[in-house]
């Protein structure tokens, strides 16, 4: 097999990249993955350098991987500081390293394409090899893949990366007919709880949801200016994506994009408060960002999990992924669930190392899960 590698995804024609993954899961069309770098959000300035993975097959492309050269672990949501502490502690060099992820987007799904008819094993043998042999030329420490399918470990990369175990919420959608019927399965005190933060996140405020091109030009510079806002105040940084991501982003995926926004009720000017950024495919829900102008009390909870709940059960949506951390989403129905990422790391020490730390990592993962799912609201 031939590897070549793209500096850029448009270097891949969309047809031949989509045909490979053959899949609805938004964050690795084509067009999502191009419009993060012609904005200027993933390029090298920002440190995450496009080297993509096209593999042919007597010039017939087989399989395709999305592959960053990064020299930072900035929105990756799998923390390996204290790793590359542990480098620069030694005298060694952690960054740059590799990473297979979807820039700013900690939301599991595929990570290789691979076209009918080819063995899976074959192409992680060929990635593998080809991984190594890259990051000896690139001088890169390590490769990590971040948020892959569970079945992915399994297999050939099994043998020879390591599993790490994270935790995130999902909300699943049992066949609830509507909201009603979803909080129906409550302890009374808790559905009266989540019934009385719904009403209060609404008094004096319009909230409702966007899907497509109901998100107007107005609704999209609202968006980028509330997520700018956000981590303003978080980090002192803008964020991740740039002005001219949220331009293009609704004529790029405007059909798989859903926006729960709020405004003040009454207000002549339409008086935005606040709008919640979701994408969608045939499964499921996956809540990406949130921004406000004003506090509202349960304002945040309403536009970003409520209204998501909702939108996830007219759909017929199985699940409903919110985003990374937080564990105030188990008091509204969501649950603790695994995650996963897996790591080379070249050197023989620091890999033996950094294994013992991911087996006692997991135990205590496991641990609190078990844990934390007691805490769930349900009869």
């Amino acid at each position: 097999m031939k590897i070549k590698i793209l500096q850029s995804i448009d270097e891949c024609s969309s047809k031949i990249w989509d045909s490979l993954f053959s899949t609805d899961y938004p964050f690795l069309k084509h067009a999502f993955i191009s419009l993060l770098e012609s904005s200027g959000s993933v390029c090298d300035r920002t440190g995450w350098t496009p080297k993509h993975i096209l593999l042919e097959q007597d010039g017939v492309p087989v399989a395709a991987m999305p592959l960053y050269l990064k020299n930072h672990s900035s929105g990756e949501y799998v923390f390996d500081h204290s790793w590359a502490n542990a480098y620069h502690q030694h005298g060694i060099q952690y960054y740059p390293k590799l990473v297979t992820a979807i820039p700013f987007t900690p939301v599991t799904g595929p990570r290789i394409g691979i076209a009918d008819g080819i063995n899976p094993d074959l192409i992680e043998l060929v990635l593998l090899k080809n991984i190594k042999s890259l990051a000896k030329k690139w001088g890169a420490s390590s490769w990590h893949i971040l948020f892959p399918r569970y079945r992915l470990l399994n297999g050939v990369f099994s043998q020879s990366l390591m599993k790490r175990v994270g935790v995130q919420y999902h909300w699943k959608n049992h066949n609830y007919s509507d909201f009603d019927d979803f909080t129906s399965t409550f302890a009374s005190r808790k559905r009266k709880n989540l019934l009385k933060e719904r009403r209060k996140s609404s008094e004096n405020i319009n909230v409702t949801r966007l899907v497509g091109e109901e998100i107007t030009a107005d609704w999209w510079e609202f968006m980028c200016s509330v997520y700018h806002q956000t981590y303003l105040k978080r980090n002192g940084t803008h964020g991740y994506l740039t002005q001219k991501f949220f331009e293009n982003i609704g004529n790029v995926l405007g059909s798989q994009i859903m926006l729960s926004v709020a405004e003040k009720k009454g207000s002549s000017d339409g008086g935005k408060i606040a709008s919640a950024l979701f994408f969608f495919d045939d499964n499921g829900l996956y809540g990406r960002y949130w921004g406000c102008n004003a506090e509202y009390e349960f304002l945040h909870f309403e536009l970003c999990y409520h209204q998501g709940i909702e939108f996830s059960i007219e759909k017929n949506l199985s699940y409903f992924d919110a985003g990374a951390q937080g564990e105030h989403k188990i008091s509204r129905g969501f649950v603790p669930i695994e995650v996963y990422s897996a790591h080379w790391i070249e050197h023989p020490d620091f890999s033996d190392a950094i294994q013992k730390f991911l087996n006692q990592e997991e135990v205590h993962i496991k641990e609190y899960i078990n844990l934390a799912s007691n805490k769930l609201p349900y009869k």
